[in-house]
């Protein structure tokens, strides 16, 4: 059965934006964006994103390789974005270009029938599609870059009130100071 992993930067306080959709504190280094692509190649079958979280990958990273000042750990993640399936969950995006089909609502026994075929992996990006997600107990695993940073406002990973027993499955430390943590359910 393919897993729902979530994998985003963090800061050491839990937001995932800071105040006013601020993400300019992320430390996302030629190291770490090799870690993405290593893992993303490795593990992710389908992308599953909300219309927010698509909409800001589909405006740059389709064609990013073509822009003269990309790094080259860039230029190789321009290439797997291309190739992997998305699904886009919204009720009003109809763009099906870059290999994108549209799903309407979260239906959770359909999410689960996702989860039977085969394939990679299922990498579910946007916070808001995730919340929806945990709703139905459907997320498996936690990717998270966490960064040195401490926001003290703006909008947090989890929601208040939601308990999800973790256990810890990874962890490596960039130069940078911002360390990969990886969680899985607990069984």
């Amino acid at each position: 059965m393919r897993k729902i992993i979530v994998q985003l930067s963090v800061s050491l306080d839990g937001y995932f934006e800071g105040p006013e959709r601020d993400i300019s504190w992320g430390m996302i280094t030629d190291e770490i964006h090799r870690d993405v692509n290593d893992f993303v190649r490795r593990e992710i079958g389908t992308f599953l994103h909300g219309r927010v979280m698509h909409e800001l990958m589909v405006n740059y990273w389709p064609t990013a390789d073509q822009e003269p000042d990309i790094t080259e750990p860039e230029r190789d993640f321009a290439g797997i974005y291309r190739e992997i399936p998305k699904i886009v969950y919204s009720s009003t995006y109809d763009d099906t270009a870059w290999n994108t089909s549209i799903v309407r609502e979260v239906d959770p026994d359909a999410v689960r029938a996702l989860k039977d075929q085969p394939g990679g992996d299922l990498g579910l990006g946007g916070v808001d599609l995730m919340q929806s997600f945990l709703e139905y107990d459907l997320v498996d695993e936690w990717r998270f870059y966490v960064t040195p940073v401490v926001l003290g406002a703006g909008r947090r990973v989890f929601p208040d009130g939601v308990s999800i027993p973790l256990r810890l499955t990874e962890t490596r430390a960039f130069d940078n100071g911002v360390l990969l943590t990886r969680y899985a359910r607990r069984a």
